[in-house]
Protein backbone atom coordinates (compact mmCIF):
# COMPACT_ATOMS: atom_id res chain seq x y z
CA UNK A 1 0.00 0.00 0.00
CA UNK A 2 2.47 2.48 0.49
CA UNK A 3 4.07 2.23 -3.32
CA UNK A 4 1.37 5.12 -4.04
CA UNK A 5 3.62 7.28 -1.79
CA UNK A 6 6.15 7.01 -4.89
CA UNK A 7 3.97 8.26 -7.69
CA UNK A 8 3.96 11.76 -7.19
CA UNK A 9 7.71 12.55 -6.54
CA UNK A 10 8.38 10.26 -9.94
CA UNK A 11 5.54 11.90 -11.98
CA UNK A 12 6.78 15.45 -11.36
CA UNK A 13 10.53 14.00 -11.71
CA UNK A 14 10.05 12.89 -15.16
CA UNK A 15 7.49 16.25 -15.92
CA UNK A 16 10.95 18.34 -15.19
CA UNK A 17 12.82 15.93 -17.34
CA UNK A 18 10.29 15.90 -20.33
CA UNK A 19 10.09 12.56 -20.44
CA UNK A 20 6.51 11.92 -18.75
CA UNK A 21 4.55 8.77 -19.95
CA UNK A 22 1.10 7.25 -19.04
CA UNK A 23 3.31 4.26 -17.50
CA UNK A 24 6.10 4.77 -15.02
CA UNK A 25 7.73 2.15 -12.89
CA UNK A 26 9.86 2.48 -9.73
CA UNK A 27 11.38 -0.84 -9.22
CA UNK A 28 9.41 -3.59 -10.03
CA UNK A 29 6.17 -1.78 -9.32
CA UNK A 30 4.25 -0.18 -12.13
CA UNK A 31 1.88 2.83 -12.51
CA UNK A 32 -0.62 2.92 -15.02
CA UNK A 33 -2.37 6.86 -14.96
CA UNK A 34 -4.83 9.26 -15.77
CA UNK A 35 -5.39 12.88 -15.07
CA UNK A 36 -8.93 14.02 -14.70
CA UNK A 37 -9.74 17.44 -14.35
CA UNK A 38 -7.57 17.78 -10.48
CA UNK A 39 -7.27 14.30 -10.00
CA UNK A 40 -5.18 11.52 -11.12
CA UNK A 41 -6.14 8.04 -11.09
CA UNK A 42 -3.48 5.56 -10.63
CA UNK A 43 -3.20 1.80 -11.20
CA UNK A 44 -0.78 -0.08 -9.84
CA UNK A 45 0.41 -3.68 -10.88
CA UNK A 46 3.62 -5.90 -10.64
CA UNK A 47 2.66 -8.25 -13.53
CA UNK A 48 2.59 -7.27 -17.21
CA UNK A 49 -0.50 -6.47 -17.38
CA UNK A 50 -2.74 -5.89 -20.39
CA UNK A 51 -2.70 -1.75 -20.18
CA UNK A 52 -5.39 -1.24 -22.94
CA UNK A 53 -7.87 -3.14 -20.01
CA UNK A 54 -6.34 -1.16 -17.00
CA UNK A 55 -6.73 2.25 -19.04
CA UNK A 56 -10.53 1.12 -20.04
CA UNK A 57 -11.25 0.43 -16.59
CA UNK A 58 -9.77 3.30 -15.05
CA UNK A 59 -11.63 5.46 -17.88
CA UNK A 60 -14.83 3.66 -16.76
CA UNK A 61 -14.20 4.49 -13.42
CA UNK A 62 -14.45 8.16 -14.18
CA UNK A 63 -17.73 7.26 -15.96
CA UNK A 64 -18.85 5.46 -12.76
CA UNK A 65 -17.87 8.13 -10.21
CA UNK A 66 -19.53 11.62 -12.35
CA UNK A 67 -22.76 9.30 -12.86
CA UNK A 68 -23.16 9.29 -8.75
CA UNK A 69 -21.26 12.53 -8.02
CA UNK A 70 -22.30 14.65 -11.08
CA UNK A 71 -18.79 16.69 -11.01
CA UNK A 72 -16.01 14.40 -10.22
CA UNK A 73 -13.03 16.43 -8.08
CA UNK A 74 -11.17 16.20 -5.10
CA UNK A 75 -13.97 17.82 -2.87
CA UNK A 76 -16.47 15.25 -3.88
CA UNK A 77 -13.98 11.98 -3.29
CA UNK A 78 -13.75 13.51 0.51
CA UNK A 79 -17.26 14.34 0.71
CA UNK A 80 -18.29 10.41 -0.79
CA UNK A 81 -15.32 8.06 1.02
CA UNK A 82 -17.82 5.89 1.94
CA UNK A 83 -19.63 5.29 -1.78
CA UNK A 84 -16.78 5.40 -3.24
CA UNK A 85 -15.16 1.99 -1.38
CA UNK A 86 -18.77 0.30 -1.73
CA UNK A 87 -18.23 1.09 -4.92
CA UNK A 88 -14.29 0.23 -5.83
CA UNK A 89 -15.52 -3.32 -4.35
CA UNK A 90 -17.70 -3.60 -6.54
CA UNK A 91 -16.13 -2.35 -9.61
CA UNK A 92 -13.39 -4.91 -9.28
CA UNK A 93 -12.23 -8.10 -7.22
CA UNK A 94 -9.04 -9.56 -6.49
CA UNK A 95 -7.32 -7.05 -9.55
CA UNK A 96 -10.64 -8.49 -12.13
CA UNK A 97 -13.08 -5.61 -13.28
CA UNK A 98 -16.51 -6.50 -12.37
CA UNK A 99 -19.85 -4.86 -12.38
CA UNK A 100 -19.09 -1.18 -14.10
CA UNK A 101 -22.57 -0.17 -15.58
CA UNK A 102 -23.46 2.51 -13.20
CA UNK A 103 -27.44 1.74 -14.23
CA UNK A 104 -26.85 -1.34 -12.30
CA UNK A 105 -24.72 -0.54 -9.38
CA UNK A 106 -26.97 2.06 -8.37
CA UNK A 107 -29.98 0.01 -8.15
CA UNK A 108 -28.09 -1.31 -4.88
CA UNK A 109 -25.65 1.48 -4.10
CA UNK A 110 -27.41 4.02 -3.62
CA UNK A 111 -26.04 8.33 -2.31
CA UNK A 112 -27.37 6.44 1.35
CA UNK A 113 -25.36 3.63 1.12
CA UNK A 114 -23.64 4.07 4.14
CA UNK A 115 -26.68 4.29 6.17
CA UNK A 116 -27.83 0.48 4.57
CA UNK A 117 -28.35 -1.93 6.88
CA UNK A 118 -26.52 -4.88 6.08
CA UNK A 119 -29.34 -7.52 6.34
CA UNK A 120 -31.61 -5.64 4.12
CA UNK A 121 -28.73 -4.72 1.32
CA UNK A 122 -28.96 -7.49 -1.41
CA UNK A 123 -27.08 -7.79 -4.58
CA UNK A 124 -29.99 -7.43 -7.63
CA UNK A 125 -30.13 -10.88 -9.63
CA UNK A 126 -29.05 -8.63 -12.65
CA UNK A 127 -25.38 -8.68 -11.46
CA UNK A 128 -25.26 -12.53 -12.11
CA UNK A 129 -27.87 -12.82 -14.95
CA UNK A 130 -26.49 -13.51 -18.51
CA UNK A 131 -28.05 -9.73 -19.33
CA UNK A 132 -26.10 -8.15 -16.67
CA UNK A 133 -26.57 -4.55 -18.36
CA UNK A 134 -30.47 -4.71 -18.32
CA UNK A 135 -32.82 -5.45 -14.72
CA UNK A 136 -35.81 -7.04 -15.28
CA UNK A 137 -39.69 -5.64 -15.05
CA UNK A 138 -38.66 -2.52 -16.98
CA UNK A 139 -42.40 -1.01 -17.49
CA UNK A 140 -42.85 2.02 -19.92
CA UNK A 141 -46.27 3.46 -20.79
CA UNK A 142 -44.71 4.47 -24.02
CA UNK A 143 -42.17 2.34 -25.84
CA UNK A 144 -39.43 4.49 -27.73
CA UNK A 145 -35.93 4.32 -29.10
CA UNK A 146 -33.97 7.39 -30.19
CA UNK A 147 -31.29 7.26 -32.19
CA UNK A 148 -28.52 9.95 -32.68
CA UNK A 149 -25.74 9.13 -35.51
CA UNK A 150 -22.86 11.34 -34.06
CA UNK A 151 -19.72 11.91 -36.48
CA UNK A 152 -16.53 13.87 -35.81
CA UNK A 153 -14.37 14.99 -39.00
CA UNK A 154 -10.81 15.35 -38.47
CA UNK A 155 -9.03 16.57 -41.06
CA UNK A 156 -5.17 17.78 -41.28
CA UNK A 157 -4.83 20.59 -44.25
CA UNK A 158 -0.72 22.56 -45.00
CA UNK A 159 -0.67 25.97 -45.98
CA UNK A 160 -1.26 25.24 -49.93
CA UNK A 161 -3.89 24.05 -49.30
CA UNK A 162 -3.63 20.26 -49.73
CA UNK A 163 -5.25 17.71 -47.10
CA UNK A 164 -2.90 15.53 -45.35
CA UNK A 165 -4.81 13.49 -43.50
CA UNK A 166 -8.95 13.24 -43.45
CA UNK A 167 -10.72 10.55 -41.43
CA UNK A 168 -14.33 9.97 -40.03
CA UNK A 169 -14.61 8.89 -36.79
CA UNK A 170 -18.72 7.61 -35.79
CA UNK A 171 -20.43 6.67 -33.02
CA UNK A 172 -24.28 5.60 -32.65
CA UNK A 173 -25.75 6.46 -29.59
CA UNK A 174 -29.06 5.14 -28.23
CA UNK A 175 -31.70 6.00 -25.77
CA UNK A 176 -34.28 3.78 -24.87
CA UNK A 177 -37.16 4.08 -23.17
CA UNK A 178 -38.84 0.00 -23.83
CA UNK A 179 -40.49 -2.47 -21.77
CA UNK A 180 -39.46 -5.85 -20.92
CA UNK A 181 -36.31 -7.52 -22.20
CA UNK A 182 -36.90 -6.67 -26.10
CA UNK A 183 -34.36 -8.06 -29.07
CA UNK A 184 -33.26 -5.29 -31.44
CA UNK A 185 -32.09 -5.77 -34.78
CA UNK A 186 -30.36 -2.36 -36.65
CA UNK A 187 -29.87 -2.02 -40.06
CA UNK A 188 -27.09 -0.03 -41.67
CA UNK A 189 -25.82 0.63 -45.16
CA UNK A 190 -22.91 -1.26 -44.68
CA UNK A 191 -20.93 -2.20 -47.87
CA UNK A 192 -19.70 -5.73 -46.80
CA UNK A 193 -23.65 -6.63 -46.19
CA UNK A 194 -24.81 -5.41 -49.30
CA UNK A 195 -22.17 -7.47 -50.70
CA UNK A 196 -23.39 -10.43 -48.66
CA UNK A 197 -26.88 -10.07 -50.27
CA UNK A 198 -25.75 -9.06 -53.46
CA UNK A 199 -27.13 -5.57 -53.68
CA UNK A 200 -25.95 -2.37 -55.31
CA UNK A 201 -23.09 -0.58 -53.47
CA UNK A 202 -23.71 2.68 -54.53
CA UNK A 203 -25.38 4.03 -51.55
CA UNK A 204 -23.04 1.90 -48.68
CA UNK A 205 -19.96 2.94 -46.69
CA UNK A 206 -17.18 0.73 -45.91
CA UNK A 207 -16.75 0.77 -41.93
CA UNK A 208 -13.58 0.05 -40.34
CA UNK A 209 -12.64 -0.32 -36.86
CA UNK A 210 -15.76 -1.20 -35.38
CA UNK A 211 -16.61 -1.35 -31.82
CA UNK A 212 -19.43 -2.66 -30.38
CA UNK A 213 -21.52 -2.19 -26.27
CA UNK A 214 -20.93 -5.70 -24.75
CA UNK A 215 -24.80 -6.10 -25.16
CA UNK A 216 -24.17 -7.09 -29.17
CA UNK A 217 -23.90 -10.40 -30.30
CA UNK A 218 -20.83 -10.13 -31.92
CA UNK A 219 -21.05 -14.15 -33.57
CA UNK A 220 -24.46 -13.08 -35.22
CA UNK A 221 -22.30 -10.24 -36.99
CA UNK A 222 -19.61 -11.92 -38.24
CA UNK A 223 -21.59 -14.74 -39.51
CA UNK A 224 -24.19 -12.34 -41.57
CA UNK A 225 -23.19 -8.26 -40.37
CA UNK A 226 -26.66 -8.37 -38.45
CA UNK A 227 -26.57 -5.74 -35.13
CA UNK A 228 -28.96 -7.91 -32.82
CA UNK A 229 -28.94 -6.84 -29.41
CA UNK A 230 -31.08 -6.61 -25.63
CA UNK A 231 -30.59 -2.92 -25.23
CA UNK A 232 -29.41 -1.58 -21.41
CA UNK A 233 -32.20 0.78 -20.26
CA UNK A 234 -31.90 4.77 -20.99
CA UNK A 235 -28.45 6.04 -22.69
CA UNK A 236 -25.35 3.84 -23.89
CA UNK A 237 -23.09 3.94 -26.82
CA UNK A 238 -23.86 1.52 -29.49
CA UNK A 239 -21.16 1.42 -31.57
CA UNK A 240 -18.62 3.63 -33.28
CA UNK A 241 -16.43 3.17 -35.96
CA UNK A 242 -13.83 5.01 -38.22
CA UNK A 243 -14.26 5.59 -41.83
CA UNK A 244 -10.66 6.99 -44.03
CA UNK A 245 -12.55 8.38 -46.26
CA UNK A 246 -11.05 11.57 -48.28
CA UNK A 247 -12.91 14.29 -47.85
CA UNK A 248 -12.96 18.40 -48.44
CA UNK A 249 -13.10 20.50 -45.14
CA UNK A 250 -16.95 21.61 -44.59
CA UNK A 251 -15.59 25.37 -42.74
CA UNK A 252 -13.04 26.59 -45.43
CA UNK A 253 -10.40 28.54 -43.50
CA UNK A 254 -8.35 31.38 -45.47
CA UNK A 255 -5.80 34.02 -43.11
CA UNK A 256 -3.31 36.43 -44.23
CA UNK A 257 -1.10 37.63 -40.99
CA UNK A 258 0.94 41.06 -41.97
CA UNK A 259 3.70 41.27 -39.18
CA UNK A 260 5.13 45.37 -39.10
CA UNK A 261 8.14 44.55 -37.11
CA UNK A 262 8.94 46.33 -33.17
CA UNK A 263 5.10 47.34 -33.97
CA UNK A 264 1.88 45.68 -34.94
CA UNK A 265 0.43 42.27 -35.93
CA UNK A 266 -2.94 42.20 -38.09
CA UNK A 267 -4.59 39.63 -38.92
CA UNK A 268 -7.53 38.67 -41.17
CA UNK A 269 -9.52 35.25 -41.64
CA UNK A 270 -12.08 34.53 -43.82
CA UNK A 271 -14.38 31.65 -43.45
CA UNK A 272 -16.65 29.54 -45.82
CA UNK A 273 -19.31 27.28 -45.81
CA UNK A 274 -18.44 24.42 -48.27
CA UNK A 275 -21.40 22.39 -47.33
CA UNK A 276 -25.19 22.00 -48.43
CA UNK A 277 -26.92 25.64 -48.10
CA UNK A 278 -29.95 23.71 -46.75
CA UNK A 279 -27.83 22.55 -43.57
CA UNK A 280 -26.51 25.12 -40.89
CA UNK A 281 -23.41 24.61 -38.79
CA UNK A 282 -23.87 25.83 -35.01
CA UNK A 283 -21.94 26.82 -32.31
CA UNK A 284 -18.62 27.73 -34.50
CA UNK A 285 -15.68 28.87 -32.71
CA UNK A 286 -12.09 29.45 -34.93
CA UNK A 287 -9.44 29.54 -33.10
CA UNK A 288 -6.53 32.01 -34.48
CA UNK A 289 -3.48 31.47 -32.55
CA UNK A 290 -1.80 34.78 -31.94
CA UNK A 291 2.17 35.99 -30.97
CA UNK A 292 2.63 35.25 -27.06
CA UNK A 293 3.93 39.25 -26.50
CA UNK A 294 0.78 40.74 -28.29
CA UNK A 295 -0.92 43.31 -26.54
CA UNK A 296 -4.54 46.14 -26.99
CA UNK A 297 -6.36 43.64 -29.20
CA UNK A 298 -8.86 45.20 -31.43
CA UNK A 299 -11.61 43.05 -33.52
CA UNK A 300 -13.45 43.84 -36.22
CA UNK A 301 -16.20 41.24 -37.40
CA UNK A 302 -18.88 40.71 -40.31
CA UNK A 303 -20.68 38.25 -38.24
CA UNK A 304 -20.14 36.74 -34.46
CA UNK A 305 -17.86 38.36 -32.02
CA UNK A 306 -13.97 37.71 -31.43
CA UNK A 307 -12.23 37.77 -27.90
CA UNK A 308 -9.14 37.36 -27.13
CA UNK A 309 -7.60 34.68 -24.76
CA UNK A 310 -4.23 35.39 -23.45
CA UNK A 311 -3.61 32.45 -21.56
CA UNK A 312 -4.12 30.16 -24.92
CA UNK A 313 -2.36 33.00 -26.94
CA UNK A 314 -5.28 32.37 -29.54
CA UNK A 315 -8.15 34.43 -30.80
CA UNK A 316 -11.42 32.85 -30.68
CA UNK A 317 -13.96 33.95 -33.61
CA UNK A 318 -17.68 32.80 -32.24
CA UNK A 319 -20.50 32.43 -34.53
CA UNK A 320 -23.88 30.77 -33.23
CA UNK A 321 -24.79 29.90 -36.53
CA UNK A 322 -23.02 29.80 -40.42
CA UNK A 323 -25.34 28.47 -43.27
CA UNK A 324 -23.64 26.35 -45.88
CA UNK A 325 -22.34 28.50 -48.75
CA UNK A 326 -21.76 31.41 -46.77
CA UNK A 327 -18.49 33.63 -46.27
CA UNK A 328 -17.71 35.80 -43.40
CA UNK A 329 -14.82 37.96 -42.63
CA UNK A 330 -12.48 38.59 -39.55
CA UNK A 331 -9.91 41.27 -38.89
CA UNK A 332 -7.79 41.58 -35.82
CA UNK A 333 -5.43 44.05 -34.77
CA UNK A 334 -2.13 43.53 -31.89
CA UNK A 335 0.25 45.42 -30.82
CA UNK A 336 3.80 44.23 -30.32
CA UNK A 337 6.36 45.00 -28.01
CA UNK A 338 9.43 47.31 -29.06
CA UNK A 339 12.09 44.92 -28.50
CA UNK A 340 11.07 41.10 -30.01
CA UNK A 341 11.83 38.03 -28.60
CA UNK A 342 14.59 36.40 -29.53
CA UNK A 343 13.68 32.75 -29.60
CA UNK A 344 11.53 32.23 -32.98
CA UNK A 345 7.82 31.20 -31.90
CA UNK A 346 6.34 28.19 -33.64
CA UNK A 347 2.96 28.44 -36.07
CA UNK A 348 0.05 26.54 -34.04
CA UNK A 349 -2.84 25.44 -36.65
CA UNK A 350 -5.78 27.06 -36.60
CA UNK A 351 -8.72 25.13 -35.46
CA UNK A 352 -11.88 24.67 -36.38
CA UNK A 353 -14.97 23.54 -34.10
CA UNK A 354 -18.68 23.30 -34.87
CA UNK A 355 -21.80 21.08 -34.88
CA UNK A 356 -23.87 20.57 -38.30
CA UNK A 357 -27.66 18.86 -37.36
CA UNK A 358 -29.12 16.43 -39.47
CA UNK A 359 -26.07 16.18 -41.82
CA UNK A 360 -23.51 12.92 -41.92
CA UNK A 361 -20.42 13.61 -44.40
CA UNK A 362 -20.26 9.33 -44.34
CA UNK A 363 -23.63 9.22 -46.06
CA UNK A 364 -24.07 6.00 -43.53
CA UNK A 365 -27.69 5.66 -42.91
CA UNK A 366 -30.19 3.77 -40.68
CA UNK A 367 -32.08 1.37 -42.52
CA UNK A 368 -34.06 -0.05 -40.08
CA UNK A 369 -34.95 -0.41 -36.50
CA UNK A 370 -36.94 -3.75 -35.55
CA UNK A 371 -37.99 -4.69 -32.04
CA UNK A 372 -38.44 -7.95 -30.87
CA UNK A 373 -40.47 -8.17 -27.38
CA UNK A 374 -42.75 -11.39 -26.81
CA UNK A 375 -45.57 -9.06 -25.81
CA UNK A 376 -45.48 -7.81 -29.03
CA UNK A 377 -46.01 -3.90 -27.94
CA UNK A 378 -45.43 -1.21 -31.00
CA UNK A 379 -42.29 0.75 -30.41
CA UNK A 380 -41.40 4.06 -32.31
CA UNK A 381 -37.62 4.76 -33.17
CA UNK A 382 -36.76 8.22 -33.90
CA UNK A 383 -33.59 8.92 -35.75
CA UNK A 384 -31.20 12.10 -35.38
CA UNK A 385 -27.69 13.07 -37.35
CA UNK A 386 -25.11 14.92 -36.39
CA UNK A 387 -21.95 15.86 -37.74
CA UNK A 388 -18.65 17.81 -35.24
CA UNK A 389 -15.72 18.92 -36.05
CA UNK A 390 -13.14 16.71 -34.74
CA UNK A 391 -9.13 17.39 -34.60
CA UNK A 392 -7.12 21.12 -35.59
CA UNK A 393 -6.97 21.83 -38.66
CA UNK A 394 -3.93 23.18 -40.27
CA UNK A 395 -5.38 25.63 -42.73
CA UNK A 396 -4.28 28.04 -45.03
CA UNK A 397 -2.52 30.82 -44.20
CA UNK A 398 -0.24 33.40 -45.84
CA UNK A 399 2.31 35.45 -43.14
CA UNK A 400 3.63 38.91 -44.45
CA UNK A 401 6.39 40.49 -43.07
CA UNK A 402 6.99 43.93 -43.24
CA UNK A 403 9.17 46.78 -41.88
CA UNK A 404 7.18 49.63 -40.26
CA UNK A 405 6.75 52.65 -42.93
Amino acid sequence: MSEIEHFMPLLMQREEEGALAPLLSHGRVHFLWIKYSNLYLVATTLKNANASLVYSFLYKTVEVFSEYFKELEEESIRDNFVIIYELLDELMDFGFPQTTDSKILQEYITQQGNKLETGKSRVPPTVTNAVSWRSEGIKYKKNEVFIDVIESVNLLVNANGSVLLSEIVGTIKLKVFLSGMPELRLGLNDRVLFELTGRSKNKSVELEDVKFHQCVRLSRFDNDRTISFIPPDGDFELMSYRLSTQVKPLIWIESVIEKFSHSRVEIMVKAKGQFKKQSVANSVEISVPVPSDADSPRFKTSVGSAKYVPEKNVVIWSIKSFPGGKEYLMRAHFGLPSVEKEEVEGRPPIGVKFEIPYFTVSGIQVRYMKIIEKSGYQALPWVRYITQSGGKLWLRSQLWLRPDP
